[in-house]
């Protein structure tokens, strides 16, 4: 698809890469297959392929209209697309500029947003990547949470209590990012990897300094906000770096895939541009971490085989897992060789809604991709629902009552 860019885009990095993109794409549709909110409400433009259709008129200086911005908002990100596609179009990287685009060109001729809607991405922004202030809003939502309207009270897990942090030291050192909001909805995954480690011979290490990985902004259209929340993380992990900590532990997979984009974000700041490479080349989610411990998992397998026995769990790979990162096969592996009997259920390959701050900005279209996935995931009956992302974990939990938890904390427990 060729693409001629208006005046204001040439010779930009992002209209030079936004162009590369679009001209990959061959029209031939097999995204629409795959892509949820096609399913959901018929329309090409809310499918791939009608979208980079109106992202190549913005990219060529045509008119920009609400309804552009309206059907780029309905995109959930979740990149099933590129999983399907023949030609290797980059979609998640094109809807980022696109968005970005489309917001500076309305916010220039007036056309702004509606108040709710500014408030509501302020608050996202502003709240969400703040661990201290949303923590304590989260202690609070949680003691009054039986008064919150259901549509707070989805948003607000029941409190969970935080597992013992191991003490011991080891040679084999690993930096874990803490995250923005998973320390106070569901502080057990982290405390879980800990242990896990732990009993592998290796130290998990927090750099406090380090903070939200700056998926949240850069995804809702601040790039410059999200930048410099990488540029913090990078600072902040560098020095254990250097003392040889061998990886980046990442055990939510949304920031997994934004952790591991730095190096491409960054590739033009001749400050942070190397640094930035070699964090991302660091990054591990756990799924990928822990089959290089395959020898010892074995030696403990015995006994977890036996604790595993007759579970039935269901598993959901997160869309940042399965198409951002590529990243297939690995959970269910694990947990099978640990005795657990895991079930896949129907297009799995499909979003729950979560989609970061999705379930906030567009919660018709969210609710109604997470019924669908949990009628899907429970039709095994399983005593447990497992994923791999603190979003999907929150939001598939608030429309059943059957437990829904991270992996790893299952595996903690068959481990003990």
């Amino acid at each position: 698809m060729q693409t001629t860019l208006a005046e204001f885009l040439r010779g930009t990095p992002d209209g030079e890469e936004a162009k590369s993109i679009v001209g990959k794409c061959v029209h031939c549709g097999f995204c629409t297959a795959t892509c949820p909110t096609y399913q959901l409400l018929g329309d090409e433009l809310d499918g791939p392929r009608g979208r980079i259709y109106l992202m190549k008129q913005v990219l060529e200086g045509q008119p920009v209209t609400e309804s552009t911005r309206l059907h780029l908002d309905r995109c959930l990100t979740c990149r099933n697309c590129e999983s399907t596609c023949p030609s290797g179009v980059r979609y998640g990287r094109l809807v980022d500029i696109g968005r970005k685009v489309v917001d500076e060109r309305l916010e220039a001729e007036g056309v702004r947003r509606p108040a709710g809607e500014r408030f509501a991405r302020w608050a996202l922004r502003e709240g969400m990547t703040r661990p201290a202030l949303f923590g304590t809003a989260m202690r609070l939502g949680q003691r009054v949470r039986p008064l919150l309207p259901q549509a707070l009270r989805n948003k607000v897990p029941r409190p969970v209590a935080a597992g013992a942090w191991p003490r011991n030291a080891h040679a084999r050192k690993m930096v874990l990012l803490d995250g923005c909001v998973q320390p106070s909805m569901s502080p057990n995954i982290n405390a879980a990897t800990a242990r896990v480690l732990d009993r592998l011979g290796v130290q998990l290490l927090v750099a406090r300094e380090a903070g939200c990985c700056g998926a949240v902004r850069y995804h809702t259209g601040d790039h410059d906000g999200g930048l410099d929340n990488a540029r913090r993380n990078i600072d902040a992990w560098w020095p254990l770096v250097e003392a040889g900590a061998e990886a980046i532990v990442m055990t939510a997979s949304g920031c997994g895939v934004m952790v591991k984009e730095y190096g491409h974000l960054l590739r033009d700041d001749a400050r942070y541009a190397e640094r930035a490479r070699r964090i991302s080349a660091l990054t591990r989610d756990l799924c990928e971490l822990l089959p290089d411990f395959a020898d010892n998992l074995q030696d403990m397998a015995g006994a977890a085989r036996r604790a595993g026995n007759g579970q039935r769990v269901a598993y959901h790979p997160p869309c940042t897992l399965q198409h951002g990162q590529q990243l297939r096969g690995r959970v269910e592996a694990l947990l099978t060789a640990l005795g657990v009997d895991v079930r896949l259920c129907a297009d799995s390959h499909l979003c729950c809604g979560s989609a970061g701050t999705y379930s906030v900005l567009q919660p018709a279209l969210s609710y109604r991709l997470r019924d669908d996935k949990l009628a899907n995931l429970q039709a095994s009956k399983p005593d447990a629902i497992v994923s791999a992302n603190i979003g999907c974990i929150t939001h598939l939990q608030s429309g059943t009552d059957t437990p829904v938890q991270h992996w790893i904390e299952l595996v903690d427990r068959l481990l003990e």
